[in-house]
Formats: structure tokens, C-alpha cells, sequence
């Protein structure tokens, strides 16, 4: 692996707390704002994004000067904001990678609430001024790439690379203030495709953060535990291993009938987070993909079929992709302990 500042094994963090901290009535010690960053101009798409589904890319500093912030409507509590998610994150990222230079941030927003001030109550729409429209987004997703430290499998380059998702939809917003849900991870994506390769290990499902020193804290405490070379030796474990064209066929044919399972017989399984379309496009892939296609025999080995997975994945709905993405990484290990002739419940999907 190439680094400038990497250890290898478990990645070494540099904890620091911070400093700029106001004591509230209640004892709880909050940032007195979020942590400063350079703003960075939008990312340069010369490739496709890592989530297209029914996203939009915006700046950071769209986020910050054209975007309200949403409150607790019981105590007008306010959230902790999409940008300042994302500046916590970096804030995070800096203190373990001090030397390593960052990516732009590419960040992706979806269902957009559009609102109005007071003195347009009566406007048409079609009449509204700029400075009279308010809107935020209720979905976020961003990812930070750290170009410096990067391996090669199968002869895809992966750069180590850090993210998260923010979804409004799972905050109580008409209640009093309360812990805040956050979703975050580390891992690699692939130039070739921008797909994103996340395991179990280097994935929080769900952060739960009254503050932004909760949230850094419990992001330091991610990255400190996460192991890089664990998780690029098991993707590369993956590539030994290659499925017939009647395989293929046979993990398709059962995904799309897992799906309609009986409840018990469902639960005796693993976990497929995929979808009918997902499963579609996997299979529209097989034969297409310019990068992760067939062999012209019909064979596929599983990091090409894995990278159809993460493929279909830039489908889904920002609030369910990177459960979706771990899941992938999940499916591919499980199907070659199959093909390795170890004991594996993912078996089902080949008999």
C-alpha cells in the first residue's frame, strides 16, 4: 500500500480535543461552532459520482450560505447541520492523516424542502424572488478521498476514502432536541468506477451525537479501530475465486426469489439488501459492464461480481446505500466461503 503517512494494521489515531468548547446550563461541553475548514470548490466530475439515484452535486458552500437549518419545533433546538457534518469529518480525517492531502469533498443532496419567508405568504410561486424562497435538503451523502494511501487489486486502483450519510427522515424533528442519527464509514473506492468498497469493520450504521464533539469522537473512534490491510487482503482474497456463467445464472435466479420467501425460511438466511432492480441491473451488467463484464467462456470472478453489486448500489436512496454497500462486501465473502467448500449459509444461493 502507498502512503505518505500510514501505518500498516489498524490506522494510529491522533486524538485531540478541541478546544473551542462553550459549557452549556445543562453541563453538556459544545464545539461554540463547528470546526473551521477551507472551503473547496465542487468536485471535478471527469468520472461518474459514487451515488447517482435521484441526487444532485452541490458545494459546500452552497450548503452554507443557500441553505436554512432545520430546528427542533418543540424547544427550537437547532440540528446539527449537513456542512457541519462534513466539517467534523475532515476535522476527524486531519488529526489521524496530518501529512496526507484530501480529495475535494463530493457531496451528494436529494429531496429537497423548499419553504418561503413570512412577507412571501402570498406570493404566487411562480413570482417568488430568490431571497424569498428557503430551502434544505432532507438526504446528504459526501465523500473525502485521501489519494496518497492506495493499493491495487486485480488491477483496480483503490484509494482510501471516508464518508457519511445524514437523513432528516429519521429524526423526530417535531419533538424536543435528542440524540442525532449519523452514518459513517472508511474504505476504499475504485477509480475505475467510483464504486465504493465498504466492509463491516469500517462501518457505524448508526452515530448518535448530541454534539460535535460527540460525533468527532466517535469518528476518530472508527478510523482508530478500522483495519486497512485486513480489509484490502480480504477483497483481494475474493479474486481466487470465479463463478460459472450457470453459476451466475443460479445466484440470480435465487436472489430475485429471495425477495418472496416465506418470513421463517427468510430468517434461517443471510441478509440481501438488494433490490429486483438492483438484481436487473447486475445481471444487464454481467454482459455489458465495460470493466467487470463476463469472460467470453461466461465465467466471472467474484471482485468482478462484487463490483457489479457496488455498481447496482449507486441506484439506491442515500438513506439505504451504504447499508447496501457493506452488504455487497458481505454477499461476496459469503459466496466464496462457498466456493471454498466451507460450511456458509450463503450456500443456499448456489444450490
Amino acid at each position: 500500500m502507498s502512503s505518505g503517512n500510514f501505518t500498516p494494521g489498524i490506522l494510529q489515531q491522533n486524538t485531540g480535543i478541541p478546544k473551542n468548547l462553550e459549557e452549556r446550563e445543562d453541563g453538556l461541553r459544545i464545539p461554540s461552532s463547528p470546526p473551521l475548514v477551507t472551503e473547496f470548490q465542487s468536485y471535478p466530475f471527469d468520472k461518474s459520482p459514487f451515488i447517482e439515484a435521484n441526487t444532485e452535486s452541490v458545494s459546500l458552500s452552497h450548503l452554507k450560505e443557500d441553505c436554512i437549518i432545520p430546528v427542533f419545533s418543540k424547544d427550537n433546538e437547532i440540528t446539527l447541520s449537513h456542512q457541519e457534518f462534513i466539517e467534523t469529518a475532515l476535522s476527524a480525517v486531519s488529526k489521524v492523516f496530518p501529512n496526507e492531502v484530501l480529495d475535494p469533498p463530493e457531496i451528494r443532496v436529494s429531496h429537497s424542502i423548499k419553504g418561503r419567508t413570512p412577507d412571501a405568504l402570498h406570493v404566487p410561486a411562480k413570482d417568488l424572488l430568490e431571497s424569498q424562497r428557503t430551502n434544505y435538503f432532507e438526504r446528504m451523502a459526501f465523500i473525502f478521498r485521501l489519494p496518497g494511501i492506495k493499493d491495487t487489486v486485480s488491477g483496480n486502483e483503490l484509494s482510501l476514502t471516508v464518508g457519511g450519510v445524514r437523513a432528516y427522515n429519521n429524526e423526530n424533528l417535531y419533538n424536543k432536541k435528542t440524540f442525532e442519527k449519523f452514518k459513517f464509514f472508511i474504505g476504499f473506492q475504485n477509480k475505475v468506477c467510483c464504486n465504493l468498497c465498504v466492509s463491516t469493520d469500517g462501518f457505524l450504521g448508526e452515530i448518535r451525537a448530541m454534539s460535535f464533539l460527540d460525533l468527532e469522537e466517535k469518528i476518530l473512534q472508527l478510523i482508530s479501530s478500522y483495519n486497512a490491510e485486513k480489509h484490502l487482503s480480504e477483497m483481494k482474497a475474493i479474486t481466487d475465486y470465479s463463478l460459472t456463467e450457470k453459476d451466475f445464472a443460479q445466484i440470480v435466479g435465487k436472489s430475485r426469489l429471495y425477495n418472496f420467501l416465506p418470513t421463517r425460511q427468510k430468517q434461517d438466511l443471510p441478509k440481501l439488501l438488494m433490490t429486483d432492480g438492483h438484481i436487473s441491473t447486475i445481471a444487464k451488467d454481467y454482459y455489458q459492464d465495460k470493466s467487470f463484464c463476463r469472460e467470453p467462456n461466461g465465467d466471472i470472478n467474484l471482485w468482478n461480481m462484487y463490483n457489479l453489486f457496488t455498481g447496482a448500489n449507486k441506484s439506491s436512496y442515500i438513506d439505504t446505500f451504504l447499508d447496501r454497500g457493506v452488504n455487497a462486501f458481505q454477499f461476496s465473502e459469503g459466496i466464496s466461503n462457498v466456493l471454498s467448500h466451507k460450511d456458509s449459509p450463503y450456500s443456499w444461493f448456489l444450490s
